[in-house]
């Protein structure tokens, strides 16, 4: 049997091709855009081949990446305007609001699975400022918009945990649709003002057609999907969503995943 080689042995390609997927959901994520994601991890990813130094030997690999797409993306795209988003005033308003640094420390921790210490290096923070920064993102969290979430997902048990998810986050859920046909009608009945979508649904059909219908008559309602192989809808190769959360899921991410979605929804209220 082949050993595998080590970690000072691969070449930057194989250290950075297997995390740039995961990197494409955490820029889309913060920008609540694939094609602004896309354009900011295509960026860091320049910014290494330019000069390969940037990526550092100290760090494991996905961390380093990272920590090259925070630098960049602290000095030129965490303060989103409204030219560049689209974004309803009272969203934008409430978004500039938030304390610094703490959407990238809940999503770095949550959405992307590192540990405090690693989110550290990345925001070049210390574990502690980072623990101080995840109590305040939960705390905002909390006090976030509110609105109404439609969920499509043809596993009964993991449609009632979400709903119960969502209604804790309080919000409000419109209904379940198990099928293509039953999201379409739901979505009739009331357009709801987020989306969370597994991909395979009951009867053989899908769930990105059944969003892709759906945002045909109402493309500003953003869309969060759910899937066991995420590594396929994080290709930059075409059309693919902007929130994605792997299976199995916990909690932390499908909050996290909601709280930063409504942000970028135009039918969404803020909470008193």
């Amino acid at each position: 049997m082949t050993s595998q080689p080590h970690n000072d042995e691969l070449s930057l390609a194989d250290k950075i091709g297997p995390n740039l997927p995961y990197l494409r959901r955490y820029a889309r994520a913060l920008t609540g855009s694939q094609s602004r994601g896309d354009a900011y991890a295509a960026t860091a990813l320049e910014a290494i081949l330019a000069d390969p130094s940037l990526f550092s030997d100290d760090m494991p690999a996905k961390t380093a990446l990272y920590s090259v797409f925070q630098t960049i993306w602290s000095s030129s795209g965490s303060q989103l305007s409204d030219g560049e988003t689209g974004l309803p005033a009272e969203a934008q308003k409430h978004l500039q609001a938030l304390t610094a640094d703490t959407r990238e420390v809940l999503l770095l921790h949550t959405l992307e699975g590192f540990k405090r210490n690693e989110v550290a290096m990345i925001m070049r923070k210390t574990p502690e400022e980072v623990g101080k920064l995840l109590d305040i993102a939960f705390e905002e969290m909390a006090k976030s918009l509110s609105g109404k979430v439609m969920v499509i997902e043809d596993e009964a048990i993991i449609a009632i945990d979400l709903e119960h998810i969502v209604s804790e986050m309080g919000h409000r859920v419109t209904g379940v649709a198990r099928t293509e046909e039953g999201a379409i009608n739901l979505f009739n009945r009331e357009k709801p003002s987020l989306i969370l979508s597994d991909i395979q649904l009951a009867d053989g059909s899908s769930g990105i057609d059944a969003v892709n219908r759906i945002l045909k008559e109402a493309e500003d309602i953003p869309v969060i999907f759910i899937t066991a192989f995420p590594e396929r809808l994080l290709t930059g190769e075409g059309p693919e969503p902007a929130f994605l959360i792997s299976k199995p899921y916990t909690e932390d991410q499908v909050r996290s995943a909601i709280s930063q979605a409504m942000f970028f929804s135009s039918t969404a209220t803020l909470k008193a």
